[in-house]
């Protein structure tokens, strides 16, 4: 299946999804693919807010831009990396038996997932500006990264303990 498509199903079946992506093999590189995907989308994202604030400030826009790409495609993937790597360091001091490709791809597809959550957030701190409705917007994408990645790391956790009965 596309990623398109598995990420449309995703907010069906997200452990189903994630299964099949696991079935593939543990390549690192689906991992990075998945990462720099969800970075980039939501680099994009930023877009219109810049705008915004370059319009209301009088701030180069290509600054702002630039700023965000480091942070979003350079320096986000190392933290997510972290982040992965101490769930999965969290995961076996508690006795589960998940791999780190495993925890990766937990959180790595929960924030691909979520990224069209994070697009709309754009547009709308793109054309609203800050207030209750851009609040609301990025608190739901957050949820929507929260919700994704526990279905995900319960599938994880799930399915490494099955697989050793």
């Amino acid at each position: 299946m596309g990623v398109v498509s598995d990420i449309v199903r995703s907010y069906r079946a997200p452990r189903a999804v994630l299964r099949h992506r696991l079935g593939a093999g543990e390549k690192e590189g689906t991992a990075l693919v998945t990462l720099m995907l969800a970075c980039g989308l939501i680099f994009v994202a930023q877009w219109p807010r810049l705008s915004r604030i370059s319009f209301e400030t009088g701030q180069e826009v290509q600054m702002l831009l630039g700023a965000t790409l480091l942070g979003w495609l350079f320096i986000m993937p190392l933290v997510f990396y972290v982040l992965a790597s101490l769930v999965a360091l969290v995961l076996r001091l508690a006795g589960r038996t998940a791999t780190g490709f495993q925890t990766r791809m937990a959180l790595f597809w929960g924030l691909l997932c979520a990224a069209p959550l994070w697009l709309l957030w754009g547009l709308t701190a793109g054309f609203v500006g800050q207030g209750p409705a851009t609040a609301l917007v990025g608190l739901l994408a957050l949820a929507a990264l929260i919700v994704f990645w526990g279905a995900m790391l319960s599938e994880i956790a799930v399915r490494k303990e099955t697989q050793n009965v």
